[in-house]
Order: structure tokens, then C-alpha cells, then sequence
């Protein structure tokens, strides 16, 4: 079922987490002129997935995949399965403005949290290119000692479609720096290529 079409579903019978007004409506509308049939996790590496609001609305892919943590980097919808799935939030709008880094250190324990307990997280925003790509890089710098653009490569290699805004960029870059300066790359617990890498959604 491509997104566009689990929305029309979602439109007879809205779940009572979403909020009021014609949201559903909208969100239709953008997926059908932009990003329709993007409504599956892409697997960064074994345990983590990244994607779009729609990935978060698939649950039978989340399910497939063994997802048992979610985490929402946007502030639109609340969490649609929370008795199937546990939740982060971490409410701020796609904007140049907004200070993402200051939410690192709690996302990275969300994620280590699932992985560590033989789990898997899907990581997410509503489109799926700014938000949450931004997080999974920053992710795979600090564990993996990546500089900024070896984890960006990493993840537009699963997803193309990965486009941190300007502001984001240059908290990563600024990131990047502070993760020199205190030799964290140097204290890896394990190098990334032993880890399972998949392919390209």
C-alpha cells in the first residue's frame, strides 16, 4: 500500500493521535505531490531505519523489520501505535533557526537504548530529508567517528533523498569540530564496518 493510499485509509477513520482540522487532508496532499510512495523504513545499518512520516505510519513494515522504538523529530502528529512501539519526541519545525544539536545526547541514547536491547529503531521527521537525517548523522559521527561528510555519504547512499536544511548543516559541522576537540572519534566502541551494512531502499 503506497502512503498516499494508507492516507485515504486514515481519512475514513482519523486515529484519535492526530491532531484536528484537516491535517490528515494535508498530508495527503503533500505525499501525493511530492513523496507519494515513500512509506518504507531504509535501513542505515543493522537496528537503525530511517524515514518519513509514512514509514512511521506503516506498521506491518515496522513489525517485518522487528522496530520496537520510534523516534519522531517533528511536531505535527503524536504517536499513532503507542502501545506497539515506544516513543521519543523531540517537537521542532524544519527551520535554519532551530537549535537541533541540543536534542544530540537524549536522541543517541534513545537509539543505543533499542539497538543495545536487540531492537531496532526507526528514526523519522515528516518527509523524512532534513530533521531526522540530521540525527542519524550526528548518531553515526559521535559513535562511529565519521566526520560530517563520511555520514552523509553513508546515509544518501540508503537515502537519496537526504537533505539536512543550511542551519542543520552547520550544526554538523560545528559538531564535527567539537567531536575533534574532545577526541571522542577516539573512543569507539566498535568500528562501523563490522556492523551489518544493507542496501539502498
Amino acid at each position: 500500500m503506497s502512503t498516499s493510499e494508507f492516507l485515504d485509509e486514515q481519512m475514513q477513520t482519523p486515529p484519535d493521535g492526530l491532531y484536528k482540522g484537516g491535517l490528515l487532508k494535508i498530508m495527503k496532499d503533500l505525499f501525493f505531490n511530492n513523496n507519494k510512495d515513500d512509506n518504507l523504513p531504509c535501513e542505515i545499518q543493522e537496528g537503525l531505519f530511517l524515514g518519513s512520516i509514512g514509514a512511521a505510519y506503516n506498521k506491518g513494515e515496522l513489525l517485518r523489520h522487528k522496530v520496537t522504538h520510534i523516534l519522531s523529530v517533528e511536531n505535527m502528529v503524536e504517536p499513532l501505535y503507542p502501545l506497539e512501539f515506544k516513543y521519543k519526541r523531540v517537537e521542532v519545525r524544519d527551520s535554519a533557526y532551530v537549535d537541533l544539536r541540543q536534542y544530540f545526547e537524549e536522541c543517541f541514547e534513545f537509539i543505543d537504548e533499542a539497538k543495545k536491547n536487540g531492537g531496532a529503531v526507526l528514526v523519522h521527521c515528516f518527509l523524512g530529508r532534513s530533521r531526522s537525517v540530521t540525527i542519524v548523522i550526528a548518531y553515526l559521527m559521535k559513535t562511529y567517528g565519521m566526520n560530517f561528510k563520511e555520514a552523509f555519504d553513508v546515509v544518501r547512499k540508503k537515502r537519496p533523498q537526504a537533505s539536512p536544511n543550511p542551519g542543520f548543516c552547520s550544526q554538523l559541522s560545528r559538531f564535527e569540530k567539537q567531536l575533534l576537540e574532545t577526541h571522542d572519534t577516539l573512543h569507539r566502541e566498535e568500528s562501523f564496518e563490522k556492523d551489518q551494512i544493507v542496501k539502498t531502499c
